[in-house]
């Protein structure tokens, strides 16, 4: 009989007994994903998770029903054991009905993994983690997993923004959505499912969706891009009158401020180009006005349309025309 050391280096008490593939929900449907992955508790932990790593690695996830980050973890588990197809297992232990497991093992936070072989623990992690690097973290266990999820996920992706591009909104959130699912906090799939948001007019909601982002996804350019959309739409609103503001204009082409208002006015009605050339025109009369509001807008419009679209490249070219003229 295999035996495990806790952190303390004291013996896990633990109670040997045949396999099942039974848990607290029941019993496990039999076939390939009942035998991958299992539930398990103090009287059949030594059969699932230390004898059966004799043989095979075996995946641990300490979890239970009020915990979030749980809920994201465990579905990517259970989905990448399943593509291991036989190399891993997992054992899911919920801590709230084993404290004992708990206890032994010092499970401070959940959701915390660990992986055994040969009846020791040799690896693991607390926390949620991207699906990237789960992948990675079972592949040291299992050796390469199949391809296909990854190109599942960009399938998805390249047909979301296909969709948006459409302007089939209804379609292009679905599919979002449906990647944020798989993996929670993607920065493309955020960005993808605010802009939806954006394009239909709801702001409050394309806001909380952008929050939606894993902590490693904020610099990614297609998040920045939708982050600064948002900022400009916000403007937009409170802008003012196209009308009366066009008049001021043309009544006093030195009133900037009206100029700007303008230009927020036209980004908002879609008129991105008009907007930039308000803008240059508010830079090429008065370089540091209000405190180079009308660069700083401007460059936020460049981020919102990206490094590559040629509004960007042709409004930056203007632009170090006009500052360094």
């Amino acid at each position: 009989m295999a035996s495990l050391i806790d952190a303390a280096g004291r013996p896990l008490k633990v109670k040997a007994s045949p396999a099942r593939t039974d848990g607290p929900q029941g019993p496990k449907k039999p076939g390939a994903a009942g035998a991958l992955i299992k539930d398990s508790g103090l009287e059949t932990f030594a059969a699932d998770v230390l004898d059966t790593s004799m043989e095979v690695p075996v995946i641990v996830d300490f979890w239970a029903p009020w915990c979030g980050p749980c809920k994201q973890l465990g579905p990517m588990l259970e989905r990448l054991v399943t593509e291991a197809n036989g190399a891993v297992r997992l054992v899911k232990v919920n801590i709230d009905e084993n404290p004992e497991i708990a206890q032994q093992l010092r499970i401070q936070s959940i959701p915390t993994v660990y992986a055994f072989k040969q009846g020791q623990p040799v690896d693991g992690f607390m926390g949620a983690i991207p699906e990237s690097q789960l992948r990675q973290f079972i592949e040291g266990l299992a050796g390469p997993l199949p391809p296909g999820a990854a190109e599942e996920a960009a399938d998805l992706l390249a047909a979301g923004v296909d969709a948006l591009a459409k302007r089939d909104l209804s379609r292009a959130a679905q599919l979002f959505g449906q990647l944020l699912q798989e993996d929670p906090g993607n920065p493309k799939a955020v960005a993808g499912l605010a802009r939806c948001y954006l394009e239909s007019g709801d702001l409050d909601r394309a806001r909380k969706t952008l929050k939606l982002v894993r902590p490693d996804g904020a610099s990614d350019e297609s998040y920045r891009a939708a982050e600064a959309e948002l900022a400009l739409k916000e403007r937009a609103a409170a802008a003012g009158d196209a009308g009366q503001l066009n008049a001021r204009v043309a009544a006093n082409p030195a009133d900037l401020a009206a100029r700007f208002d303008l230009a927020l006015v036209l980004d908002g009605r879609g008129a991105r180009e008009a907007a930039i050339d308000q803008l240059l025109e508010i830079i090429r009369r008065d370089r540091k006005w209000n405190d180079d509001a009308a660069r700083k807008h401007l460059l936020t419009l460049f981020d919102a349309m990206g490094p590559a679209d040629p509004r960007t490249l042709a409004g930056r070219r203007r632009l170090s025309s006009i500052l360094f003229s």
